[in-house]
């Protein structure tokens, strides 16, 4: 159903200029070891047919913190030789793994996980929502990345939510209401990376998730629990009678849950493809319940749906300790920050693991990007991002504002070379950690990493034919400007796509030969988390188990040092105090999966702050 346009717009310096011609490409300025640009060199291929192409307050804090609740207990590293898969839940391992046995490529796995995690963790992402998706083709040695963000209604506008006399309504307000809801992304963007890298019938990967929406499976304790903490009063009525019973009680671990709705819903899809879903009786169900959901209305239309565009970009690539690390560009913002935090890092010697030293250097590196990514990032269709955010001189220079010994406080943005005339306002926005991520290496040595998405913990709660929407809007900033009265980067525009933080991720060393691949739930708070676990891979010679458990810290330029709540981040807490930091300790419910390739070995690791696994032969 996706569209084929071609953007006009000039490829900023960010990014690599993809030839279209064949594997010839000239990386950004910051690849700048020679070794490590002939092995990069491989890496990027032409943008894949089939999609367009573009080149270019605290009490709501508090209330966004945990949405998701963690599992119990730790998970033991797996090992495998041929194929692994590492995501949210065994039901959606065990499709994915069942597909590459049968000698499916990764994003056939990738496809078949993410429907059925789309029926058993229904709070966290689905085809209600989007993704964003880095592709890894051994073979050619290409990677590709896809955007399958949500888009605001073409007749939205920057007072999307703005109440009375032009002041922002709650986040509450603006979550629990039709407005908040995108143009879901993730079933366009699935069937473009297919229709490149698939290899087994679109039709066949959806039989899992039907067979289990049909048959049923046993509620979780995570997915009980928070559905017991939502409450029935934030679902729509279709929502209500599928997760609670007559009396308002939300079902229990363990319970037989069935979905038949969703069961018609996949069955649809996968025998007419995503037409089903952006045109005809699905499409005008989803427009139906929207005009039914009370609270602020949404302006989407017949036409928003079937016009919806999957998109294929080129990733952002780095060097970090002689490897290259990749990720999506925007409006996702996690390649970039990433990108840019570890750049920042490179002159210091961080040490065996996580001691405060150590965490406090992250931590200004992290705030430095911070300032510069919450100031420029958004979708660059619609805001003029800086060409020199991963300049090298730009980046050696905002390094050497790093003090080893005492935190600097909140840090300004940077002034990158060829920086904008007109500075954006200084933004507003808050993210929710309702997210799941996947990652896959198939029997070929092809891989997957995609990061999806329906914003908070189930979405709008608004369901239709067994799926929940988004409420993925409240990604932008719920106001336009600042107080100086200058326009946010993040603002609401119509048919514009909220910045994420999103950040799948690869990692090559030296030779161009994929080494890791990795991701996290988490909101903004991904970043953290990803920065966190390659420094574990690559600084402190972890094993994706180790990496994917460690306690959390990290920083997102708010002048607070955050460190994981829980004893066994006690004494770093204690550490980065002694440094001067002002540390707190909230709930970092992160859900890393990650997968490394050491001499022909498969290592995966699942995060135990959920219920998920690596599995692998």
């Amino acid at each position: 159903m996706e569209k084929h346009i071609h953007s006009k717009s000039c490829r900023p310096r960010w990014v690599a200029d993809i030839a279209s011609a064949g594997l010839e490409m000239v990386m950004i300025r910051a690849l700048r070891r020679a070794a490590l640009l002939a092995a990069m060199a491989f890496l990027l291929g032409p943008v894949q047919a089939g999609v367009a192409q573009d080149s270019a307050g605290a009490g709501v804090e508090a209330a966004r913190a945990a949405p998701e609740i963690p599992g119990a207990g730790t998970r033991p590293a797996r090992q495998a030789a041929k194929f692994m898969v590492a995501a949210a839940h065994p039901l959606a391992v065990r499709a994915g793994t069942a597909i590459l046995r049968r000698g499916g490529s990764a994003i056939d796995a990738a496809i078949a996980v993410q429907m059925v995690l789309n029926l058993v963790e229904p709070q966290s992402s689905g085809i209600g929502g989007g993704a964003f998706l880095l592709h890894w083709d051994a073979r050619q040695r290409r990677l590709s990345s896809y955007d399958g963000r949500e888009t605001a209604p073409a007749r939205a506008d920057e007072t999307l939510f703005l109440g009375t006399g032009g002041t922002p309504i709650s986040w509450h307000e603006a979550a629990a209401s039709p407005a908040a809801v995108g143009v879901p992304g993730l079933l366009a963007m699935l069937h473009a990376a297919h229709k490149a890298h698939g290899r087994l019938p679109w039709a066949d990967l959806f039989a899992d998730a039907i067979r289990l929406a049909r048959d049923g499976f046993g509620v979780s304790p995570r997915l009980a629990a928070s559905l017991a903490e939502k409450g029935p009063g934030a679902f729509s009525p279709a929502a209500r009678d599928l997760f609670f019973d007559a009396g308002g009680a939300a079902l229990p671990m363990g319970q037989v849950l069935r979905n038949p709705d969703l069961a018609d819903t996949l069955s649809a899809i996968a025998a007419s493809g995503p037409g089903a879903f952006y045109s005809g009786a699905i499409a005008d169900d989803i427009l139906a319940a929207l005009a039914r959901a009370p609270g602020r209305p949404s302006s989407m239309s017949a036409a928003d749906l079937a016009g919806y565009t999957a998109l294929s970009r080129p990733p952002v690539c780095l060097p970090y300790r002689k490897n290259a690390v990749c990720g999506m560009g925007p409006p996702s913002s996690g390649g970039i920050a990433i990108a840019q935090t570890l750049s920042l890092l490179e002159p210091f010697d961080l040490g065996g693991g996580p001691a405060p030293r150590a965490a406090h250097l992250i931590v200004e590196a992290e705030n430095l990007a911070f300032a510069d990514r919450n100031l420029f990032l958004a979708d660059p269709a619609f805001a003029v991002i800086p060409d020199g955010l991963l300049d090298p001189d730009y980046l050696r220079a905002r390094s050497g504002l790093i003090d080893a010994d005492r935190p600097m406080g909140k840090r300004e943005a940077g002034t990158p070379p060829s920086r904008i005339r007109a500075e954006p306002g200084k933004d507003t926005t808050t993210e929710t950690p309702g997210t799941s991520h996947i990652s896959i290496v198939d029997g070929q040595g092809n891989a997957v990493a995609l990061t999806s998405s329906i914003e908070t913990a189930f979405g709008s709660g608004i369901m239709v034919r067994g799926f929940l929407l988004n409420n993925q809007l409240t990604d932008f900033s719920l106001s336009p400007r600042d107080e100086t009265g200058r326009p946010l980067a993040n603002r609401p525009q119509g048919a514009k796509r909220p910045r994420s933080s999103m950040a799948p991720t690869m990692v090559f060393d030296g030779d161009g030969h994929l080494f890791a691949v990795l991701g996290s739930p988490g909101g903004s708070r991904i970043i953290l988390y990803a920065v966190q676990a390659l420094v574990a891979l690559l600084d402190w010679d972890m094993d994706p188990q180790q990496a994917a458990a460690l306690p959390h810290f990290g920083a997102r330029n708010t002048g607070l040092a955050e460190v994981e709540a829980g004893p066994a981040a006690d004494a770093l807490a204690a550490g980065l105090a002694r440094h001067g930091h002002q540390v707190v300790r909230p709930a970092m419910t992160s859900g890393l999966h990650i997968i490394a390739v050491e001499n022909g070995i498969l290592r995966g690791g699942a995060d135990p702050r959920r219920e998920g696994a690596a599995i692998g032969e």
